[in-house]
């Protein structure tokens, strides 16, 4: 795995960002008008996962880094359970529901991946230098 130089760089905060975006045009859509409970918790679920991942990274340590890409992934669950939530109201229908439901589970899986190679890796971080 090559060096980041910054988190915008990592692949799964790119993708998060993308989630973001459709999170954002999802619950600007009329089903999310006059739930703003559930449209403020999953959107800030999903700014979680981005901004987790960047103060990680600025730690410049692998161990905290691990530790706020764990946050993250916790915070694709959290999403997750929003996204069940606004199935349940009928805010979302079956197609769209899977579609985002695939996204974060992907997203998951990528975090997941992204803190079992820095687990196995040889450098520290910056800061140890």
């Amino acid at each position: 795995m090559a060096k980041f130089n910054s988190f915008e760089e990592i692949l799964s905060w790119q993708k998060a960002r993308e989630l973001n975006l459709k999170i954002y045009k999802l619950t600007n859509t009329n089903s999310f008008y006059h739930d703003n409970v559930l449209k403020n918790q999953i959107r800030r679920a999903s700014v979680s996962i981005t901004s987790n991942i960047a103060e990680g990274f600025e730690r410049n340590g692998n161990r905290e880094f691990i530790q706020f890409l764990s946050i993250a992934k916790a915070s694709c669950g959290e999403t997750r359970s929003q996204l069940y939530r606004a199935f349940d109201r009928g805010y979302l229908n079956d197609d769209d529901f899977e579609d985002f439901k695939t996204k974060v589970i992907s997203l998951s899986r990528q975090i997941n991946g992204f803190i079992d190679y820095l687990q196995k890796s040889d450098f520290k971080g910056t800061k140890f230098k």
